[in-house]
């Protein structure tokens, strides 16, 4: 089993999507991690079934998997980050963030993605925990009744500062929704060591059965910034040869989303490092993180 690696269009935004792609198979990765966006297959402007079409070819002639990342910050609300959320106080927000996920299974149908990635928001002011939860539960319904329906993986990402920080509140949603075929699991190693409370090994061996997406970036311990490799804490070798013995077989995406202004340079660097922690296989080495910092 070896691993697939994919970088993220979120830090890539100075690029084309055209361009991006073409970069990303220059440097020999396996795919990508298209982030819907306005300026990447925008997910609310029209023909979408048409555009989707289009770069579903592009993907297949360039030879590139490839995830749908739902994290654009502006794309429902130009004044509000990341918002409406799942978990907003007006349904019709709420709704409007359903609505955004359903049409991304919709696009990665059409892409023919491994998995469509989402986040549960941070609980608004004023919402007990157990009302935060029960809109969690409700809003994602219809999406996971469209991931059933066109065969794509929803994977929600435990996110530090969301409702679902944690793997243990992946766990407590999965129990919420009754265990749903669908549901899996996006793990991002970085946020594995900014707040889990075992390493990211641990991470990796534990989430394995639910892991339907992979997203990987260097981090400190309690500091939710995504950094370069060789930036942070993370010895990398141990975490990559953990997640190659699962057998997962999805993408593994780097996810550098402010660092869209060096994104050409940090996605060579990123897949060197990479490729030198795994041997230049997918299966790793002894390398350690300091030694090829990018």
């Amino acid at each position: 089993m070896t691993l697939r690696f994919g970088y993220g269009t979120n830090g890539l935004t100075d690029l084309r999507l055209d361009d991006a792609l073409g970069l990303l198979a220059d440097l020999g990765y396996d795919g990508v991690g298209l982030t819907l966006d306005h300026m990447h297959l925008d997910p609310l402007a029209p023909d979408l079934p048409g555009r989707t079409r289009r770069v579903a070819r592009r993907l297949t002639g360039l030879g590139l998997g490839v995830t749908v990342e739902t994290g654009a910050r502006y794309v429902l609300d130009p004044r509000r980050k990341h918002g409406p959320s799942l978990l907003d106080p007006d349904p019709e927000g709420r709704a409007a963030r359903t609505a955004l996920l359903v049409r991304a299974v919709e696009v990665g149908a059409g892409l023919g993605a491994h998995a469509v990635h989402c986040f549960s928001g941070i609980t608004p002011p004023d919402t007990t925990t157990d009302t935060a939860w029960q809109r969690l539960a409700d809003a994602l319904g219809p999406v996971l009744e469209a991931a059933t329906r066109d065969g794509v993986p929803l994977a929600i990402e435990p996110e530090p500062g969301h409702l679902l920080a944690t793997l243990a509140d992946f766990h407590h949603l999965r129990t919420l929704l009754g265990d749903p075929e669908p549901l899996g699991l996006t793990l991002d190693i970085g946020h594995c060591q900014c707040l889990e409370p075992t390493s990211p090994v641990d991470c990796v061996k534990e989430a394995a059965p639910w892991l339907r997406h992979v997203q990987i970036e260097d981090m400190r311990r309690g500091v939710h910034e995504h950094l370069p490799f060789g930036d942070g804490e993370i010895d990398f070798p141990p975490v990559l040869e953990a997640l190659a013995a699962t057998g997962y077989a999805g993408l593994t995406v780097v996810e550098l989303p402010r660092h869209s202004h060096a994104g050409p340079e940090l996605a060579r660097g990123s897949i060197d490092f990479l490729r030198r922690a795994t041997g230049a296989t997918g299966r790793p080495t002894g390398t350690t993180n300091g030694a090829a910092p990018c």
